[in-house]
């Protein structure tokens, strides 16, 4: 492995990331194929298209795949889904070597690409770990829901330095003023854009009435479900969240669905979603088990410190995304968390060093 196959398998993931909102529920990937150190096909996975990135590419190349070098951001496909095998067109299009970011840790794939490719010939091998590294986390998403069939969910937030979700109010009537700057609330839009869901508490729709939308202006196939846990149906009928008809809106209750508020809220455009619920709150691992039948594979949880610390309590949350703002509260407002009983290990810490105007980022990997 030289300086110029990581440079391609760079690129290949570089691709990969166009597909940020346009390939869920496939994985994202991005293939550039080589000949005489030069690129002569590329092309990267859009799921409305069918076609897997290896054929964008190779058909790209055209004849000049013949003797070439293919650099993909996951291990081709060696099975018929919606699409036939990867490693078949790959075979026939005369590839000499293949260099792979990834294996496909889905168990229709996982190694059997490879071993299709190498028993026929062709030199395929993995990239480098830091490689590696980089491509499963662009689908961890992905990973998690093929090995779990549940989302992988982020929980977001945004803080002060002495931890707390909100800043005092200035005045009576008043709204607190935002924590973070235009460039953290950018970067949120953007998480939002990459998440096939939006999940947050009626705690949190009572006190700030939001619309959860993604407002990145970014292309996205799939509209944006916005999830609210309302186990006693208190959403209100006029809620902003309600007049937004460009997204779609599942409420998760515990109370029956032929009630009139129930009603109500099914002719102002919510679907509703009847789950049993404990001491007054909804069992969260039976629903990250429903959003994951509906093939969602990234959930973004934006809530108050109740369902956080409920979510973390109850291992549902993947990873933390935390903006901290150069602000000090100075009095108890709101906490990240309350009422959790166990402290989750982290698994892995990465700090942003990126400048979000000011603020800073980081993120956690949590063992679940």
């Amino acid at each position: 492995m030289n300086e110029h196959d990581i440079r391609f398998l760079q690129h290949a993931l570089a691709l990969a990331r166009k597909g940020i909102g346009l390939a869920s529920p496939n994985p994202m990937v991005g293939c550039v194929i080589v000949r005489d150190g030069e690129i002569v096909g590329e092309g990267f996975h859009q799921y409305d298209l069918r076609e897997h990135a290896e054929i964008v590419a190779l058909k790209a190349a055209g004849e000049k795949s013949s003797g070439a070098t293919l650099y993909v951001s996951l291990e081709p496909c060696n099975h018929t889904g919606r699409t036939g095998p990867c490693t078949e067109a790959i075979l026939q299009a005369g590839v000499k070597r293949v260099v792979m970011a990834m294996r496909d840790k889905n168990p229709n794939v996982e190694g059997l690409g490879k071993e299709r490719l190498l028993v026929a010939g062709v030199a395929a091998e993995l990239g480098p770990n830091d490689i590696e590294l980089d491509a499963t986390e662009l689908n961890e998403g992905f990973v998690h829901w093929t090995e779990t069939r549940t989302p992988f969910v982020t929980l977001k937030s945004a803080l002060t330095l002495d931890g707390q979700l909100a800043l005092p109010k200035q005045g009576k009537g008043k709204q607190r003023e935002w924590i973070t700057s235009e460039e953290s609330r950018a970067k949120v839009q953007r998480l939002r854009h990459a998440s096939d869901a939006l999940l947050t508490g009626i705690g949190t729709i009572l006190a700030d009435d939001p619309l959860m939308t993604d407002r990145s202006g970014l292309p996205r196939r799939r509209r944006l479900l916005r999830v609210i846990l309302d186990a006693r149906l208190r959403l209100p009928a006029n809620a902003r969240i309600l007049r937004d008809v460009q997204n779609d809106l599942l409420v998760v209750t515990a109370e029956p669905l032929t009630s009139a508020k129930a009603k109500k809220l099914r002719a102002a455009g919510a679907e509703l979603l009847r789950l049993p619920a404990k001491n007054g709150k909804l069992d969260l691992k039976a629903v990250m088990k429903e959003l994951g039948k509906r093939e969602l594979l990234s959930v973004l949880l934006e809530a108050g410190p109740t369902l956080n610390g409920a979510a973390l309590a109850a291992k549902a949350v993947n990873k933390l995304f935390l903006f901290y703002a150069p602000k000090l509260a100075g009095r108890a407002t709101v906490p990240f968390v309350r009422g959790i009983v166990a402290t989750p290990q982290i698994r892995a810490l990465h700090y942003r060093e990126r400048d979000f105007g000011g603020d800073f980022a980081m993120e956690a990997w949590l063992q679940n």
